[in-house]
């Protein structure tokens, strides 16, 4: 179903289904509701806000986008210049590994791979688009994003019953983080407490929250690299004193394990970034947060954002599974 225009202009997203998981359900001992995000059209919930900013950027006369990604967020820019039939430059740190590239490609950007993390490529990014004309298209940190991001929950509450008793997603840099939060304010839900997921290794908002001030962390060492931002966004932190924000950091170990079993049981691949919030739900994570008081006991229904991904297959998945010694 194609999503409701916004300010005159036909978003680029879709409103994805809303599906009950019968084995998170299980695992959790309360019913799962799943927020496809994965059938998106770029492979990810990323085309919602940076659909959005590159749609008002168009307006205001850009000639050329750049745009700095782990792999999602260009795929989303590019899938964007491509239907608005602009030229972009998608700058990637040679972490994120050939198939984003070649996605890239295939969607008619111009790729250039530049530094080992993403803050590298953000760097040369942010160099590129000094250029007259060229509009840089942030992949988390952005008012605009953000809004798009909103989408989300409005779709939700269209689509559910009753509001759901906490909403688990994963946090990179905090865009989904700082969407999802503007969306519940939007629509009157910002009570529901909010599970942020991340892997060791790229748990920049953990570690910002625990200081109460942004961190940045010395490198990104986990196999999660969409989650690889080393400072999460400033907005991400103001979510946490908005809404009840519980921060969750998972091992990598985890964050695949929970890759395979969701790909097992709900016959859908996706990355080890969004195995993190997964791996919350699998381990009992969610349970003990219960245990402890910091969420309800019996707990109203559970929204999982499903936020995609598509720097995966299968060879990736047995590799990741090899190298944390998974088989």
């Amino acid at each position: 179903m194609a999503a409701q225009p916004v300010g005159g202009q036909k978003p680029f997203h879709v409103v994805s289904p809303v599906l009950e998981s019968l084995s998170l359900s299980k695992a959790v001992g309360t019913k799962v509701f799943m927020k496809l995000e994965n059938v998106q059209p770029s492979g990810s919930f990323k085309i919602r806000g940076i659909g959005h900013l590159c749609q008002d950027a168009a307006k205001k006369g850009c000639r050329r986008f750049v745009c700095s990604s782990g792999g999602n967020a260009g795929l989303a820019a590019a899938y964007a210049a491509r239907e608005l039939a602009l030229p972009i430059t998608v700058v990637v740190p040679s972490s994120s590994g050939p198939i984003p590239v070649r996605k890239l490609q295939e969607l008619g950007a111009t790729v250039e791979v530049y530094g080992k993390v993403w803050d590298d490529a953000n760097s040369r990014a942010q160099e590129l688009a000094k250029t007259e004309g060229w509009v840089i298209i942030p992949p988390f940190d952005h008012p605009l994003v953000w809004e798009g991001h909103a989408s989300l929950v409005r779709e939700l509450k269209d689509s559910l019953e009753d509001k759901p008793g906490a909403i688990v997603v994963a946090v990179g840099g905090g865009g989904l983080l700082a969407g999802v939060v503007a969306g519940l304010q939007q629509v009157g839900w910002q009570d529901i407490p909010i599970i942020a997921a991340e892997t060791l290794g790229a748990h920049s908002f953990h570690e910002a929250l625990k200081a109460g001030r942004l961190v940045t962390l010395p490198d990104i060492t986990s196999v999660a690299t969409c989650l690889g931002a080393k400072t999460v966004a400033a907005r991400a932190l103001e979510c946490a004193q908005e809404c009840q924000v519980l921060s969750q950091v998972v091992q990598d170990a985890e964050a695949v394990q929970a890759v395979q079993q969701f790909l097992d049981d709900e016959r859908v691949l996706v990355e080890p970034a969004c195995g993190a919030p997964l791996a919350v739900l699998y381990s009992g994570r969610l349970q003990r947060l219960q245990s402890e008081g910091r969420l309800p006991s019996p707990l109203r229904s559970v929204l999982l954002v499903v936020c995609g991904g598509s720097n995966i297959h299968t060879a990736q998945l047995r590799a990741l599974k090899s190298q944390l010694g998974l088989e």
